[in-house]
């Protein structure tokens, strides 16, 4: 049996070869598509709206927090623009007493140096803002809105060097000036 001339079953050329995607002629391997220049623009627009944002945002934090003062560092005659809300208190807002403000430190109370005492005798310890206070400003008692607040060391704080019991005179009402 004879087969016309062409691909046929027993022919060289049968099945076809697979079509080559990616030949152009003798170079077999082509440079990648360039990238357009407005793709560029567009990634370093990001870049740069990126970096604004996060400028931004590091100047507003660092002026919302201006006035901020580490808890254990602050000293007698100090006053606080807000009472914190929390146990664990690592910083506070000071401000000069003669602009509105809703707690007075009067007495910073260091405890003895060694190894952390325990929760109940630091608030023992703590009992001594009472006759601190009318030390201070004998008359702060008789004042109607005045309280007590009180910092004290944890464990934790003890570590990092926190030895002393901070005494503050509070007032629900902003007040500006020194008490008593």
């Amino acid at each position: 049996m004879t087969y016309p001339p062409g691909p046929g079953p027993q022919g060289h050329n049968y099945p076809p070869p697979p079509p080559q995607p990616y030949s152009t002629g003798s170079d077999q391997f082509s440079a990648l598509p360039k990238r357009s220049p407005a793709l560029k623009w567009v990634l370093l627009g990001v870049v740069v709206l990126v970096a604004i944002v996060v400028a931004a945002g590091a100047v507003f934090y660092l002026a919302r927090d201006r006035g901020a003062t580490e808890a254990s560092q602050v000293k007698s005659g100090d006053c606080l623009t807000e009472i914190p809300d929390s146990s664990r208190v690592l910083y506070v807002k000071t401000v000069s007493c003669d602009q509105p403000h809703k707690g007075e430190v009067f007495a910073v109370l260091p405890l003895p140096d060694g190894d952390f005492p325990g929760d109940a005798a630091v608030v023992k310890y703590a009992d001594k803002c009472a006759p601190a206070l009318t030390q201070y400003a004998p008359n702060a008692n008789s004042e109607s809105g005045i309280q007590l607040f009180v910092l004290y060391p944890t464990a934790d704080s003890w570590q990092r060097g926190d030895r002393s019991v901070t005494c503050i005179a509070t007032s629900k009402n902003p007040r500006t000036g020194k008490i008593g």
